[in-house]
């Protein structure tokens, strides 16, 4: 009896692998051998994992008596990973459109903050959302993700403060987990902003006190399921004492640490990550050479925002700098009200351009790294027999093209897969 398959993917141009000896990530030396394939195939199982990938021929050969629910020709295109965002704030109500304005005509990210916008005009307008509305918005935007090709994005809370509301971004993010296609990774954040009325110490009691435990009590009773704890260390925010006690805290109860750190001032955040075992450190700007070192040693991703940096006019991440030290650089679109892409294709060119990083180590740093920054470097980041058969399927006959067409993607793409099932297919206009 002839095996049955959920996918074939057939005479691509070219294949992007991205690595073939099951690495969890990519240094500057390996990403400079990114692997890809010419003239090849890949097969997808009903376990929606990738079962093969070789030479055209060869495949066809090994799978001539096999049966496929679909089949797509790829002639003249090319296969690449699905694309792992490290770093969103994408479940909110209250958009900050008024507050771009008020950036170009030169205020700064903490003047908007300490007049009661940024953060705190989201919190209020969330607070007030219901949690089907958050639901509706944030799917949309899953959407607008998954159709610029990524299939697993990591999702905070944060703009809630409160326990109750937090707990509502929470569950929400847990219903997009149970209910839609593309894969999350999600993470506490109710250490973003210090809520009104109270010190930066007395918001770190509140959460090691009360939210971690209610968060782990929810996770017993299987109501929702977090990855990761999230911590704004930053001045005038959460200091670098407050920063580790929350950290230690979500750290105990099995969070992984994905925290943000030396975005606007050096706060010797990347040391103390490195020095707690932290997964990432997000934004990192105004690094240190110390915290560069540190985080290359401690094996800690850099998970860098070119986009953060663009929009606010910030000084660009040392890319060139961390990866010449041995550092794991990543990338994330940071998604939020204050940085409004959706876009890793976009994300990756503004790495290459501002953050001089090349189209190599860009699409490294958007798979491979980016998947072991959220600890799923084992199921996601490359085109392996054996991980999660998320691709998508570009209408070039080179790969680079994804990055090098800014803003092209929208008409590049021309379909996502997610476990060997076709989620998006970029249906052409027919001119009459």
């Amino acid at each position: 009896m002839a095996s049955k398959f959920r996918l074939l993917l057939e005479n691509a141009e070219q294949i992007v692998v991205v690595c073939t000896k099951e690495e969890q990530y990519l240094l500057e030396d390996g990403m400079q051998h990114l692997a890809v394939l010419e003239k090849s195939s890949l097969v997808i199982g009903n376990d929606g994992c990738i079962k093969a990938v070789g030479p055209a021929e060869t495949i066809r050969n090994h799978f001539s008596n096999a049966s496929f629910e679909n089949i797509i020709d790829c002639s003249g295109k090319c296969i690449l990973p699905g694309f792992v965002d490290a770093h969103t704030h994408p479940v909110w109500a209250g958009d900050r459109v008024h507050e771009f304005a008020m950036k170009l005509a030169g205020a700064t990210y903490m003047d908007i903050h300490q007049a009661g916008g940024g953060i705190n005009y989201t919190v209020e307008h969330t607070t007030a959302a219901s949690e089907e509305e958050l639901f509706c918005s944030f799917k949309h935007r899953l959407e607008r993700m998954l159709r610029a090709g990524t299939t697993l994005v990591e999702c905070k809370s944060g703009y809630g403060l409160k326990l109750e509301t937090e707990l509502k971004m929470l569950r929400v993010i847990e219903r997009a987990h149970r209910e839609l296609d593309i894969a999350v990774s999600s993470t506490y954040c109710g250490a973003h902003s210090v809520p009104k009325g109270k010190s930066a110490q007395e918001a770190a009691d509140d959460i090691i006190n009360n939210h971690l435990p209610a968060l782990k009590q929810m996770s017993l009773n299987g109501e929702i399921h977090v990855d990761n704890i999230d911590v704004f260390c930053e001045k005038g925010v959460f200091d670098l004492e407050s920063t580790g006690r929350i950290l230690q805290a979500g750290k105990a109860i099995g969070l992984n640490l994905n925290f943000h750190g030396d975005e606007l001032n050096p706060m010797n955040s990347a040391e103390m990550g490195a020095e707690l075992g932290a997964h990432a450190v997000s934004h990192l700007e105004e690094v240190s050479d110390k915290g560069i070192a540190a985080l290359a040693k401690a094996k800690c991703s850099a998970v860098l925002l070119p986009t953060t940096a663009y929009i606010l006019r910030l000084k660009q991440p040392r890319a060139r700098d961390m990866l010449k030290a041995g550092v794991i650089v990543s990338l994330g679109s940071d998604f939020n009200p204050n940085a409004y892409c959706f876009s890793m294709p976009m994300v990756m060119h503004l790495a290459c351009v501002n953050m001089k990083m090349s189209l190599k180590e860009a699409l490294a740093a958007a798979t491979i790294n980016a998947a072991y920054a959220l600890g799923r470097a084992h199921t996601h980041g490359s085109l392996e027999v054996g991980k999660q058969g998320d691709v998508i399927v570009i209408n070039a006959s080179r790969w680079e093209h994804v990055i090098y067409q800014f803003g092209g993607h929208q008409e590049l793409i021309e379909c996502v897969v997610i476990k060997g099932k076709i989620v998006y297919k970029n249906e052409k206009i027919l001119h009459l």
